[in-house]
């Protein structure tokens, strides 16, 4: 185990990432941690984020200085190193001038986490403090031409600091060092594979709930298939799956999924109607967050409603992951902006006194479609693109009447299907239409229009923390807006998002 601390950089989690590409496991925590509990987790190595704040400020996130007497290795990033620094004597100044992109590495010596990467290496900075002084021990290994220090090194107690970020992209041997203090450094093992986690996973699932019974809100997407099919393995018949049709679901999805899991998750399998409910509750509403409110609290309700029937009942299964907790509110209880509320993070409600269960929620998105291939889940619920829990309710911008949801469901069903058709469904992380609030003047047969504007939204992504837009073949798109133009009655024009995240969200609401 490597464990990270979190200071707060928005590539924590890419650093995470880069950690168990390498098929080492990788633990973020935060700052306070109490250093007994650190010793407990027993990890091979720490790896101290980079973050926004300066060393000297008055709230600057701080780590107890006894990390650095574990006797494990150690390596600070950015803010990271500058704490190391700080910590044991060094010193830490406003830099002159910050330094902030591109940078030219001159790697001065070929110590461990530098072995079989060039003299000269492009990096990535990110800092406004710089380090003018070294600890007693610490020798420099790399500079820029901004940055004297850009990295250094106690070898004697294994104590590494790098100021650049070796964890993303922009620096292209980042990866090569990551590799080094994993395995040079701290002589890890490439062992943590999604088939040691499922077997560790289910172990613990097992003497968690012992003889009890177990409820989970089954959505259809991968990560609640995922989730039951590994509590299933666990504890087979004690857990209840309660499918809640909100009638916020895309063209004919109820049935198709009720195929599926009859098919494919043989277990016991409640499913709910409530489709009427949802629709009466957001009638004449049309802000996003009320939107979902509503919908949270309806289903909460049906699912207690449900949950009620099964006796002994003392767990709630989640598939909670990782960018969930992150979007929604601080993965350790900080303080941070709240993006969307998400529909499964939050707690529940106080009287229902469930125990949870959230055996993925320290995984990203792609490491549970590995998961759920190890666990033999078919393909179509393995890649079924993200579809978010309020559904179609989000995507109607305004308010959501029968009416407008008809007519979005076949605007989306015609661009899934010529998505999957000319091959590009599993290249995207998501694809989608949003019947927007507005009309448009056109003409059709000769005659003037006023009808609605349909959105595409295609992104491509690897854990939804940023996305891209994706660059579809105009003749896709085109075939794609024809189609729509002409066979959904209520549409006479087609635009495509090009957007990005940030600064947008994947979804419009």
């Amino acid at each position: 185990m490597i464990i990270v601390i979190d200071f707060g950089s928005q590539y924590n989690q890419l650093i995470a990432r880069r950690v168990r590409e390498q098929k080492v496991y990788c633990q973020i925590e935060p700052p306070d941690i109490d250093i007994e509990r650190l010793k407990a987790l027993n990890p091979e190595g720490v790896i101290l984020s980079g973050g926004p704040a300066s060393i000297y400020e008055k709230d600057s996130p701080k780590t107890s200085s006894e990390i650095f007497e574990l006797g494990v290795p150690v390596l600070g990033i950015c803010y990271g190193m500058q704490f190391m620094v700080h910590e044991l004597g060094g010193i830490v100044s406003r830099s002159e001038k910050r330094e902030y992109g591109f940078a030219r590495l001159q790697i001065k010596k070929q110590d461990e986490l530098f072995s079989g990467i060039g003299k000269t290496t492009q990096c990535w900075m990110s800092h406004g403090d710089a380090i003018t002084g070294l600890p007693e021990g610490f020798k420099t290994t790399a500079s820029t031409e901004n940055t004297p220090m850009a990295a250094a090194a106690d070898d004697a107690r294994k104590l590494f600091g790098l100021q650049f970020h070796p964890e993303v992209e922009h620096t292209p041997d980042g990866k090569q060092m990551i590799k080094n203090f994993l395995f040079n450094v701290c002589g890890c093992s490439p062992e943590w594979t999604m088939r040691a986690f499922a077997s560790e996973a289910v172990a613990e699932i097992r003497e968690a709930v012992g003889n009890r019974q177990v409820i989970l809100g089954l959505s259809g997407g991968v990560d609640s298939s995922v989730t039951a099919r590994l509590i299933h393995e666990a504890v087979g018949d004690q857990l209840t799956c309660i499918f809640v049709d909100n009638g916020l679901l895309r063209h004919n999805e109820g049935a198709r999924l009720k195929k599926l899991f009859a098919q494919h998750l043989k277990m016991n399998i409640d499913y709910v109607d409530a489709s009427q409910s949802f629709l009466d509750a957001l009638k004449g509403v049309t802000d996003p967050e009320q939107k979902r409110k509503i919908i949270g609290k309806i289903f909460m309700d049906v699912f207690e409603q449900e949950a009620a029937k099964i006796k002994n009942a003392e767990f709630l299964a989640q598939g909670t992951l990782y960018p969930d907790i992150i979007e929604s509110q601080s993965a350790f209880g900080g303080p941070t902006s709240i993006i969307k509320s998400h529909h499964n993070v939050g707690g529940l409600p106080e009287k229902m006194r469930l125990k949870l269960i959230e055996p993925l929620k320290f995984l990203f998105k792609d490491e549970v479609r590995k998961l759920g291939e190890t666990l033999d889940l078919p393909e179509e619920l393995v890649w079924r693109q993200p579809f978010p829990g309020p559904g179609l309710a989000i995507r109607v911008i305004g308010e959501v009447t029968e009416k407008r949801l008809a007519v979005l469901r076949k605007a989306d069903a015609i661009l899934l299907g010529e998505i999957k058709e000319a091959g590009y469904y599993r290249q995207l992380w998501q694809s989608f239409t949003v019947l927007l609030p507005v009309k448009s003047v056109g003409v059709m047969g000769d005659r003037r229009t006023y009808e609605n504007i349909a959105a595409i939204r295609a992104v491509t992504s690897v854990d939804a923390m940023t996305a891209d837009w994706a660059k579809l073949p105009h003749d896709l798109l085109g075939r794609i807006s024809n189609r729509i133009i002409n066979e959904v009655e209520g549409v006479n024009r087609v635009v495509y998002d090009i957007s990005s995240k940030p600064p947008s969200t994947i979804e419009w609401e």
